[in-house]
């Protein structure tokens, strides 16, 4: 039976089993309708496809081609992944203010005391860390040291871009290296927020501070490294208290 519209409408047939309402449907191309046995399952041929159309007999049905029912979901597929932001890891178990002190080993083996203290708060779309080291050194001089940064999430889930400086539009852009300035990110991993700062001297050479701040009972478990060079060159481990 020729089929000539996309739609199946109502029209007389007949089978083996029972009495068949058949169909005319799919645009001006040949295929034909039968019953399946003793059920109201409808066999489409259209262009060497078959598609299997769930309805009661007798009912008006619309088909699609399956090229087209794919393309459709694909689109819906891509849709709904491009407009999925990225999941930004949750920074509130670290809001807070903290306070400890410490000794820091030099690369030498002697060590200096200082003192620190950190505040963690949120922002929108990201957060502030600002903190403070006082260093006391052997012929009575206080060196006293403060930082703010403030991170913003990036592509990444887990990584942080830091906002240091604005440029001539007014946006907040990093710090560049290559001019002596500090290169900044920042990364939760579980219960562990590090902040990594990059330097690149005039020769080439670069040294990475890296703060694991992780979290515990009362506080943060700090551990500051220094690299210069890809080699340890000091190092800080101690509690701060939360406030």
């Amino acid at each position: 039976m020729p089929i000539t519209r996309n739609k199946v409408a109502e029209q007389s047939a007949s089978c083996a089993h029972h009495k068949l309402k058949g169909a005319r449907g799919i645009g001006g191309r040949g295929g034909e309708i039968s019953c399946e046995s003793h059920c109201a399952c409808l066999r489409v041929r259209y262009n060497n496809r078959i598609t299997i159309l769930e309805a009661p007999v007798g009912k008006s049905v619309q088909t699609y081609s399956l090229k087209y029912i794919v393309f459709s979901l694909g689109i819906l597929l891509l849709t709904a992944l491009s407009g999925s932001p990225v999941q930004a890891a949750d920074i509130s178990p670290f809001v807070g203010d903290y306070v400890g002190s410490a000794n820091v080993v030099h690369d030498d083996g002697t060590e200096t005391p200082r003192d620190m203290s950190v505040s963690i708060h949120e922002m929108k779309n990201g957060f502030n860390i600002s903190w403070t080291t006082t260093t006391y050194k052997a012929d009575g001089r206080i060196k006293e040291q403060k930082f703010s940064i403030d991170f913003k999430q990036s592509d990444r889930a887990d990584v942080f871009s830091a906002a240091m400086k604005r440029n001539v539009f007014g946006h907040e852009v990093p710090l560049d290296p290559m001019q002596g300035e500090p290169f900044v990110w920042g990364r939760i991993q579980g219960d562990t927020l590090t902040v990594f700062s990059l330097f690149i001297g005039e020769t080439g050479d670069y040294e990475l501070q890296q703060f694991d701040r992780t979290l515990a009972e009362g506080g943060l478990d700090l551990s500051f490294s220094r690299f210069r060079n890809g080699e340890k060159s000091r190092s800080v481990e101690t509690f701060l208290k939360k406030q």
